[in-house]
């Protein structure tokens, strides 16, 4: 899952501008993607990745390469969305709209799943069912929500998760199978 050449690492530790320019071209989408899905905020979600960059622009000549960069910058990312969840209160309303990336408003993450012109009634199912998951999402707590986040939404193989969270492997999959349990009791708690 390596984005960038390792070469082009290895001239960034020496202060190449060019090169940084290069890691930020590689990673900029993927970060952007996993800090606005952390966060649900689009301008917090850019705030984020630059923070992301600025961090790694200081701390790229400690990069130990033995270790995946990719996971090196992820862990990166994470760390800087929740520290930013930690600092915020939570002010929005779950069922407010939300900023999507391409800058349209939508009603959460899912509603942009591509499907072969559904019907209107299809349609309205689906945007329930996404409000729905997206409360369930949000209601865990937020090891949980990282962790589920990170497995589904950024489809990163559990050793990338524990590599970025800092945590044992069997810790994320404990977290993943309590994560999906939580999320299982919100949707029967919500039909019942």
């Amino acid at each position: 899952m390596e984005r960038v050449k390792q070469e082009t690492i290895q001239l960034a530790m020496t202060g190449d501008l060019h090169a940084f320019d290069t890691i930020v071209d590689g990673y900029r989408d993927a970060l952007h993607h996993l800090a606005f899905n952390l966060l649900n905020h689009e301008l917090e979600a850019e705030d984020a990745v630059q923070e992301t960059f600025l961090r790694v622009f200081q701390h790229v000549s400690e990069y130990d390469n033995q270790f995946n960069f990719t996971t090196w910058v992820y862990r990166i990312a994470t760390n800087v969305c929740i520290d930013r969840l930690r600092r915020r209160k939570f002010t929005s309303s779950l069922d407010a709209s939300v900023s999507r990336s391409d800058g349209t408003v939508g009603h959460g993450w899912y509603e942009c799943i591509p499907c072969n012109a559904p019907s209107p009634e299809e349609e309205t199912i689906r945007e329930e069912m996404c409000v729905e998951v997206r409360e369930a999402l949000l209601s865990l707590p937020q090891m949980y929500r990282t962790i589920l986040i990170l497995r589904y939404i950024q489809e990163l193989s559990l050793r990338e998760i524990s590599e970025i969270l800092s945590v044992p492997l069997t810790t994320v999959k404990t977290r993943i199978h309590r994560g999906r349990l939580a999320m299982q009791r919100s949707f029967l708690a919500g039909t019942s």
